[in-house]
């Protein structure tokens, strides 16, 4: 007798996009929640426009399920989780500072930094998410997505996944499009006049709260 098939099953695209997309939604509550505990008001988190969604959080989730899915070695998840999140903080870092001109954390006033796009403090906290990530959380995740009719998983997937990358497009456009207003150029296309009209600095200023000018 065959096993029935099922949806997402293994470390596949499906299953890692998933774990990406939760990964996005985790990370933007879980600072939500940490920064009104620390300071009793709510901000937000997002680093997409559309949706609570940070994709530090989805590209660090998703990059501990295709590198470390199947390990079992506690210490060799610690170190490898510790490395990865630190690389994705430090290049998502690098990246908006020299595409929008802006940054979203600096750690330069912290010991054992790296240019004040991670640090030792903060590798260790990703080393320990992602021994939790690996040896509690993803396990129950992959079953739970496991568990999607085909059908359906199919074509929530593909509907996510058109949106997430309308999403992606649209925020890296008016991230652009605002570092240039603030530079003085005018906008001089169609594109940029729309971005200009329904993506505005008080609108983006909103929705990124945590983000400063480079």
């Amino acid at each position: 007798m065959q096993n029935k098939e099922k949806f997402a099953e293994g470390i596949s695209f499906k299953k890692v996009f998933w774990i990406f997309i939760i990964g996005c939604i985790f990370g933007c509550i879980m600072e939500m929640l940490l920064h009104f505990f620390k300071y009793g008001e709510w901000v937000s988190r997002q680093g997409l426009i559309y949706g609570p969604l940070n994709p530090v959080y989805g590209l660090g989730a998703a990059a501990f399920t295709i590198f470390l899915g199947k390990q079992k070695n506690i210490f060799i998840i610690f170190i490898i989780s510790a490395l990865l999140g630190g690389s994705f903080e430090y290049i998502c870092s690098l990246v908006q500072e020299h595409v929008f001109g802006t940054i979203s954390w600096d750690y330069s006033n912290q010991p054992f930094n790296i240019n004040g796009r991670t640090s030792l403090k903060y590798m260790i906290y990703w080393g320990l998410l992602g021994v939790l990530f690996i040896k509690l959380i993803y396990p129950f995740l992959s079953k739970w997505i496991e568990k999607i009719p085909i059908k359906t998983g199919n074509i929530i997937t593909i509907i996510m996944l058109i949106f997430i990358i309308i999403d992606c497009a649209i925020s890296i456009m008016a991230g652009c499009r605002q570092d240039q207003r603030q530079k003085g150029n005018e906008a001089n296309t169609y594109i940029e006049v729309f971005l200009d009209t329904h993506y505005p600095d008080s609108r983006l200023d909103k929705i990124f709260e945590n983000k400063k000018s480079a």
